[in-house]
This record gives structure tokens, C-alpha cells and sequence, in this order.
């Protein structure tokens, strides 16, 4: 079922009005939807709505509520990722795939292995956060997640928003996502952050950061993974873990 996200205003006597351009677009021009053809919309609130269309205009699509219920499609925990970008193609797809793994959000860090330079990353965010918008819709996400602006690693673990630090690092890690949350779990309503590096990983330099401040290094296995690899399993792992061990 095609779904999309509405804002609880444009909904009046039990019908959704989808006056706005995009979603208009889509339905009325891309999906050549039909009256009496359902839709699944959800609100900035996470309210999910079951709808059939009622009515197509010039300009507007109306849908009848069949149904409504709170969204269940998101963590319990907030899962934010900290990445330096590849590029073009493999960016994209790690965009994405972060993004169907439930994450709340992503920041780009320069290391010192990053692929590509502060003004072409700064240029792409907009496009990734587009990226983002189209996957959550795809994968009926409760809420779209953001690309943040470009920042460091320092700048993050300076801000103190997190709870959690985990930083994959396969030549020095220290233990294993498993290991790590059997000794403390993630507990429901934690800011967790993954730290992820460049296709080259991250160099000696920040090594010694990453231990200086006595940051979580935890490894993936024997294998060396790609870093758009690494970031699916990771966030793959730690939401399977959770499920395991949380409080």
C-alpha cells in the first residue's frame, strides 16, 4: 500500500485533504491512483491512517479514514550514526539502508581517511536528507530521520547528547557488540551513537583519540568489511542485540 506523510491539519470531518504538491504529484500523476484505491498516510505525531481515496481534483486528493492507530515502525531507543562519506553511489546506498535500519539520524564527520573534501560534502546533505525522505516513505518509517551538517568527532562527544558511544574499529576493537551489551544493555529512550570511518578506516591518529578518551572499540568479526557494508551490520547487529539484552 503507497505511503505517505501528512500533517494532522490537513485532516477535517474524518477525511484527509492532500492539497500539498509532492504528495499530490505522486498519487494523482506518478501512481495514476483511482477513487476507492487505498492509501497508508501518517501524521507528524506517528499516527498511522488506513484511507481510501474518496476523491481526486485538479489539485487535491481526498481520503476517507478507515482506520487509525499509533505507528510501531521505529525503535524503542534513538540510534543516531556518525559516518565519514563515500562516494557518490555507495554513500546513497548507506543513506538509505540507515535509514530502513531505523536510525534517527546521521552526521557526517570529516576524518582523516575522508573520501571527499567539506564543500562537496556540505553540497550533498541536502540530497541525502532527500534520500532519506524517500526511504522512510518506502519503508513506512513513523518518522523521517535528518542528515545533520558536517561536524567532527571531537564536536559530537564535546555536545554529550548521547548516552552511548560505539566505535567500530576492527584493528584494535576490544569486543564485540554482543560482549559490550551483555556487560551494560541499551535501555529504552537511550541516545546511542555509532561511529563508523572511511573506506580506508580511521588512521592512527584517531586511534589513539578513540582510546585516550576511552571510547567503546568494537569489532564486526575476522572479516574487513566495506564501510557501507560495516554500517548495516552494525546497526543491523546492535538492534538484533538490543532485542536480546534490553532493560
Amino acid at each position: 500500500m503507497p505511503h505517505f506523510f501528512i500533517n494532522s491539519n490537513q485532516i477535517e470531518d474524518n477525511t484527509v485533504n492532500i492539497v500539498d504538491s509532492e504528495n499530490y504529484r505522486h498519487i494523482a500523476r506518478s501512481l495514476r491512483a483511482k477513487v476507492g484505491e487505498n492509501l497508508l498516510l501518517i501524521d507528524e505525531k506517528g499516527i498511522q491512517y488506513e484511507t481510501v481515496i474518496s476523491k481526486i481534483s485538479s489539485d487535491c486528493v481526498w481520503a476517507k479514514i478507515e482506520k487509525s492507530y499509533p505507528s510501531k515502525r521505529f525503535l524503542e531507543f534513538d540510534l543516531y550514526l556518525a559516518q565519514s562519506p563515500l562516494r557518490s553511489d555507495a554513500q546513497s546506498l548507506l543513506i538509505e539502508k540507515a535509514t530502513e535500519l531505523g536510525a534517527k539520524g546521521i552526521y557526517p564527520i570529516l576524518t582523516d581517511n575522508c573520501a571527499l573534501n567539506k564543500s562537496v560534502i556540505e553540497k550533498k546533505i541536502p540530497k541525502w536528507n532527500k534520500i532519506m525522505y524517500e526511504a522512510s516513505k518506502q519503508c513506512e518509517r513513523a518518522f523521517v530521520p535528518e542528515c545533520f551538517n558536517l561536524t567532527s568527532i571531537d564536536e559530537l562527544l564535546n555536545s554529550e547528547k548521547f548516552n552511548r558511544v560505539f566505535v567500530f574499529c576492527e584493528r584494535i576493537a576490544d569486543k564485540t557488540i554482543r560482549e559490550s551489551l551483555l556487560e551494560k544493555p541499551i535501555c529504552k529512550g537511550e541516545r546511542v551513537l555509532v561511529i563508523i570511518g572511511a573506506e580506508g578506516g580511521f588512521s592512527q591518529r584517531e586511534f589513539e583519540y578513540f582510546q585516550d578518551n576511552k571510547l567503546e572499540m568494537l569489532t564486526l568479526g575476522d572479516l574487513i568489511l566495506k564501510a557501507e557494508t560495516a554500517v548495516v551490520v552494525a546497526l543491523g547487529n546492535i538492534i538484533y542485540e538490543y532485542s536480546n539484552f534490553k532493560k
